[in-house]
């Protein structure tokens, strides 16, 4: 859907900004009540509208986040100080899919992915990805391929190399290629299939690290249910009492304030039964600082399939 225009010169209104940076407008709305920026405009309904300048700090801001900074490090510096950070940062965020993972996976590897995103071409990225899929299986596929160019794509959206639509267009087509992998994989069934509900917080846009959780959580024979992106909190603990979950799984990015993520998990965990529990993960700093009661950090996507044999174990005492 293609963007509209500035309104008589003056500015985007806030969900074309939504579109365009990546960022919640929930996120857009608190930034200008807690940093003082953005500073938008307003049309004559007393709407908001983005000026240029501002629409383009936003997504070198986003750029920053993504490469592991924390929004009030950043949030309402000029371009010119954005650019000179951005300049020093290496990625390090963006989802579960890039929580500093040891997997890696050779230039030349990831070369032809790359280039068939930045040549918009859907087709040949899928073919590719689904061949790659099928020769490595879904396990490697996942940790070897994926996680490593999901990386790799978010590198090339911090340094500029690529657009959100870009992103996005990688985004899609990968979610097809693990979407049809994990439906070709046999039902789990029986006590030792944990139910392992999955989503994120309001905010948090980022979905592609969930469902290559879910692929490999399928490969264990686990049942998941996936609610998407943005479910609140009193939503996640009704739905994981409406499934009979075992698990909640949650993915943070830095898009959210530490101490916020925090908060909400011990929220969501005093509404959940002390029987089920809580794994989160991401590039969200504050989850791996601290020891939190009755919730398991991931670092890597490595340490799902520990989990969950930790998990068949103790239900089998």
């Amino acid at each position: 859907m293609s963007t509209p225009p500035f309104q008589d010169g003056a500015g985007l209104p806030i969900a074309a900004v939504e579109r365009e940076t990546g960022l919640p407008k929930d996120t857009l709305r608190v930034w200008e009540k807690r940093y003082g920026f953005p500073q938008p405009l307003r049309d004559g309904s007393g709407d908001r509208l983005y000026p240029a300048e501002q629409v383009q700090q936003l997504k070198l801001i986003r750029r920053l986040l993504d490469a592991g900074m924390r929004p009030g490090k950043v949030v309402g510096l000029d371009g010119d100080a954005l650019q000179s950070l951005l300049g020093q940062r290496s990625v390090a965020g963006g989802d579960l899919s890039r929580t500093n993972d040891a997997s890696y996976a050779p230039p030349a590897v990831l070369a032809p992915l790359l280039e068939a995103i930045g040549a918009h071409d859907p087709h040949a990225l899928r073919h590719a990805l689904g061949r790659a899929q099928l020769r490595m299986g879904l396990a490697p596929f996942v940790t070897d391929l994926v996680a490593p160019l999901a990386a790799a794509v978010g590198e090339a959206w911090v340094q500029g190399r690529f657009e959100v639509f870009e992103e996005h267009l990688f985004t899609e087509v990968i979610t097809g290629v693990l979407r049809n992998a994990i439906a070709s994989l046999t039902p789990p069934s029986g006590a030792h299939a944990p139910k392992v509900l999955l989503t994120t917080l309001p905010q948090e846009l980022h979905g592609l690290g969930l469902l290559m959780v879910e692929a490999l959580l399928a490969l264990e024979s686990c049942n998941c249910v996936s609610l998407g992106t943005q479910t609140p909190v009193g939503d996640v603990a009704l739905a994981a009492a409406a499934h009979k979950a075992d698990v909640v799984a949650l993915s943070f990015s830095n898009v959210h304030n530490g101490a916020t993520v925090l908060a909400s998990l011990r929220e969501l965990r005093a509404q959940l039964p002390p029987a089920t529990a809580l794994w989160v993960g991401g590039s969200c700093t504050a989850l791996y600082q601290s020891t939190l009661d009755g919730i398991t950090p991931i670092r890597h996507l490595s340490g799902l399939q520990p989990l969950v044999v930790q998990w068949r174990q103790l239900r089998n005492h």
